[in-house]
């Protein structure tokens, strides 16, 4: 069982992986999936990929792909995806990384690609805001619970 305080603290590091993720599509949507994954294992000061940033802690996609060795297939495939999509100088053939996930991880990456491709005002529910004010279609794919 996790202890109040350490929740606390997990849910304030990934609030501000989303601030500074906040505005550019890619990084919002391979952002998530590395908090959504693995209950946010890859998400965390203990990965190289993740750096402290000006203000707040980052991502730093290009270096996930280099550091990937030990780590099992499943994750290893979520994680390329993720520095694909976020920019990171990996290309990734989807016929390869796309058959290794299962159920969970493929409706977090259907959500991510359907993230990057809607308008951007449904960022704002990233960041615990609402789009009700507008009469836009809502996501394809809604991030799973």
């Amino acid at each position: 069982m996790v202890s109040p305080e350490v929740e606390a603290h997990t849910e304030q590091h990934h609030a501000d992986l989303r601030f500074w993720a906040y505005g550019d599509r890619a990084r919002e949507a391979a952002t998530e999936l590395l908090i959504r994954a693995f209950s946010g294992q890859f998400a965390t000061p203990a990965y190289p990929w993740i750096v402290d940033g000006e203000y707040k802690p980052a991502v730093d996609f290009e270096a996930i792909e280099g550091n990937l060795q030990g780590l099992l297939k499943k994750e290893r495939r979520l994680l390329v995806l993720a520095a694909s999509i976020g920019r990171g100088g990996v290309r990734i053939d989807l016929g390869d990384v796309i058959p290794g996930l299962d159920r969970t991880l493929l409706d977090l990456v259907l959500a991510a690609v359907a993230h990057l491709g809607v308008e951007q005002h449904h960022s704002s529910n990233l960041l615990g805001g609402t789009d009700q004010q507008t009469a836009e279609p809502p996501p394809l794919h809604w991030w799973p619970a």
